[in-house]
C-alpha cells in the first residue's frame, strides 16, 4: 500500500493530466463530484477532507514560528492577499473576460495558499517551516480576507453576500482544520503514522475535484480554452516571478525567496472552485479558472521543484 501511495505522490502531475483527459472524453465519469448526497455538497465535503488532513499535520510550533520570523511571514501574507488578487483583477481587465470567468479568476486570486505548496517547497529545497506557517496563517485568516477582497474587486459587477462566504469558508476550512488539530493533539502518534499517506490522499481528492469541474464544463472549456488558458498561465507565471522579486527586495535568503515565490503561486484552487459553485450558482463557468489553475500549478510546480533542486545541488 505504501509503495502505491509513493508512486501516486511521485507522479501526481501525470495522474492529474490523465484524470483531466478522462473527464474530457467521458465527462459524466466524475459528475458525482458536483452533486449532493442527502443534502450534503460532495465538492465541499471533499475539500473539507483535504483541510482536515492539513489540520492533522499542524502543531502549535507551526504557529509559534510566526512569532519567530514575523518579517518573512508578514511579507508572504501581504503578497498573498495583495499581489495575487491584483494580478487576477488586472488580467481579467486586460483580457476583457466575461463576468463568470472574471469571478472565477478573482476567487483564485483571493483564496489562501494551497497545501501542495508545502510539498513543492520541500522538493525544491526551500524553507519548509516557513511554507507551512504561511499556508496555515493565510488559511486561518481567509474567512475574513477572502470575502472582503472579493467584494472590493467584483462587488460592483455582481451581487453576492460576503457574510455567507465567510460562513462557507469557516465550515469548509476552519472547522476541518480545528478537528484535525484536535486529533493531532489527542493522538499524536497516530497522526504521525498518517503523515506518510496524507499527501497522497489529498492529491487524489484534488484530482477528483478538478476532473469533476472540468467534466461538467467540458463544452465551455473547449470553446474558450485559448483565452482562459493564456490568462491562467500568466497568472501563475507572474505570481512566481513577482514572488521572487518580493523575496529579494525584502532581503530574504535563497531558501526563503524560493518559498515565498512558491507560496504566492500555489493557491487553494479547490476552495475557489467550491466558493464559485456555492455563491455564484448562475455562473457555471466561474468554476473553470480554479480547475484549470489546479492542473497548471501542480504540473508546472513539479517541474519547477525539480529544476530548483537540480540547480542547487
Amino acid at each position: 500500500m505504501k509503495g502505491i501511495f509513493n508512486i501516486i505522490e511521485k507522479y501526481f502531475f501525470i495522474i492529474i493530466l490523465v484524470a483531466v483527459a478522462i473527464s474530457l472524453v467521458y465527462p459524466n465519469s466524475f459528475k458525482w463530484v458536483l452533486s449532493e448526497y442527502n443534502g450534503i455538497n460532495i465538492l465541499n465535503l471533499l475539500l473539507s477532507v483535504v483541510l482536515f488532513t492539513m489540520g492533522t499535520t499542524l502543531k502549535t510550533d507551526d504557529f509559534i514560528n510566526v512569532l519567530k520570523n514575523p518579517k518573512a511571514i508578514g511579507v508572504g501574507i501581504s503578497a498573498q492577499y495583495i499581489v495575487m488578487p491584483l494580478i487576477a483583477f488586472a488580467l481579467a481587465r486586460a483580457f476583457s473576460l466575461d463576468t463568470a470567468l472574471t469571478v472565477g479568476l478573482i476567487l483564485v486570486g483571493t483564496v489562501p495558499g494551497g497545501t501542495a505548496s508545502d510539498v513543492i517547497t520541500f522538493l525544491a529545497k526551500g524553507d519548509v517551516a516557513l511554507s507551512v506557517s504561511l499556508t496555515a496563517v493565510s488559511t486561518v485568516i481567509s474567512p475574513i480576507l477572502t470575502p472582503i477582497i472579493t467584494l472590493l474587486l467584483i462587488g460592483n459587477q455582481i451581487h453576492f453576500n460576503p457574510v455567507d462566504m465567510f460562513i462557507s469558508i469557516v465550515q469548509i476550512v476552519i472547522v476541518p482544520i480545528i478537528l484535525g488539530l484536535i486529533l493531532n493533539y489527542k493522538f499524536p502518534d497516530f497522526c504521525e503514522k498518517l503523515k506518510k499517506y496524507l499527501p497522497t490522499a489529498s492529491s487524489i481528492v484534488i484530482c477528483l475535484i478538478v476532473a469533476g469541474v472540468i467534466g461538467a464544463n467540458k463544452q465551455a472549456i473547449l470553446t474558450s480554452s485559448a483565452i482562459i488558458l493564456i490568462v491562467i498561465i500568466l497568472q501563475y507565471a507572474l505570481a512566481m516571478l513577482i514572488g521572487f522579486g518580493i523575496g529579494r527586495l525584502a532581503g530574504m535568503d535563497r531558501k526563503q525567496i524560493i518559498t515565498v515565490a512558491i507560496e504566492l503561486a500555489f493557491q487553494n484552487s479547490g476552495l475557489s472552485t467550491s466558493l464559485a459553485k456555492t455563491h455564484f450558482p448562475n455562473l457555471s463557468q466561474a468554476t473553470v479558472p480554479g480547475a484549470l489553475y489546479s492542473v497548471l500549478q501542480n504540473f508546472a510546480g513539479s517541474i519547477l521543484a525539480y529544476a530548483f533542486r537540480k540547480y542547487q545541488s
